[in-house]
């Protein structure tokens, strides 16, 4: 961990890859049927048979009224049920004042609200914070942080009230959440400037001590592993942090191993010590 902070405190800059596993160590558990899900959602469970959040933003439900009651109750869950946790306070401090970008494919919108910049963040496959237009008909997203609070709270019976359903502005059909679930996904100006910030910031720094850390991708994420991966490989100066839990998800054969790391354990934990051997 020693060799792995000294890298950290020599870097130019950081690029920060994140996904499941760091949503995790917060509390949030995506794919996972436990204790957590069935009391949050566990009348939906009941009702339409999904055991996971994931599993609920994937269903079709016939009615927009039950719809928005699940969004609204993720959003809920994600975004105040789950209290914060100290992981990612501990990794703003290991970043400290250093240019950093972080890429996720992480749909619960929490690094926004923990300290992280947002203009620093490229949220791949978007963020439940947002809505667009179902079709989508225009190039615009909607921050419905109010809407889906007032929509939680007033919700009965797995139901929100009909004047609550958000309606597109333009066409005056259905809205979504910005969420990657099918091809109407918007990859608009936003997600585009986005995706740029992120390019420009490794470009910028890729001939210098650039730093990337890997926060609980899995082995077979071709979203943000392999790219980040071969990004690393491609910059002669660049250290591949992987933090991360078991020998499925180390790939050392992929970068050169004096600028390779594979930190395996709990997340938080492993965070914490790189934070401590920093001070």
């Amino acid at each position: 961990m020693v060799e792995v902070a000294r890298r950290i405190e020599d870097a130019d800059a950081l690029v920060i890859g994140a996904s499941n596993g760091l949503s995790i160590s917060e509390g949030i558990h995506l794919f996972g049927e436990n204790e957590q899900f069935r009391q949050s959602f566990g009348d939906f469970h009941e009702r339409f048979g999904f055991r996971s959040i994931i599993r609920g933003c994937f269903f079709p439900f016939a009615e927009p009224a039950i719809a928005w009651a699940f969004n609204s109750r993720m959003h809920s869950h994600f975004m105040q049920q789950v209290m914060p946790s100290p992981v990612v306070a501990d990794l703003i401090e290991v970043v400290g004042s250093k240019p950093y970008f972080v890429i996720t494919s992480n749909i619960d919108g929490r690094l926004g609200l923990s300290g992280i910049n947002a203009s620093r963040i490229f949220e791949v496959e978007g963020s439940c914070r947002n809505l667009q237009c179902a079709k989508p008909c225009h190039d615009q997203l909607y921050p419905a942080d109010d809407l889906l609070s007032r929509m939680a709270k007033a919700q009965r019976d797995m139901t929100v009230p009909e004047e609550l359903i958000p309606h597109c502005p333009r066409c005056t059909g259905p809205m979504q959440l910005h969420i990657e679930t099918d091809e109407r996904f918007l990859r608009g100006r936003a997600w585009r400037a986005q995706k740029t910030a992120f390019a420009e910031h490794v470009q910028e720094y890729r001939n210098g001590n650039l730093v990337f850390l890997e926060l609980g991708i899995g082995p077979h994420n071709q979203l943000i592993k392999a790219p980040m991966m071969q990004l690393a490989k491609s910059a002669p100066s660049a250290t591949y942090v992987a933090f991360n839990v078991g020998a499925a998800n180390n790939f050392p054969c992929v970068i050169d191993p004096s600028r390779y790391f594979y930190v395996d354990g709990n997340l938080r934990m492993s965070l914490a010590r790189v934070r401590e051997a920093l001070r």
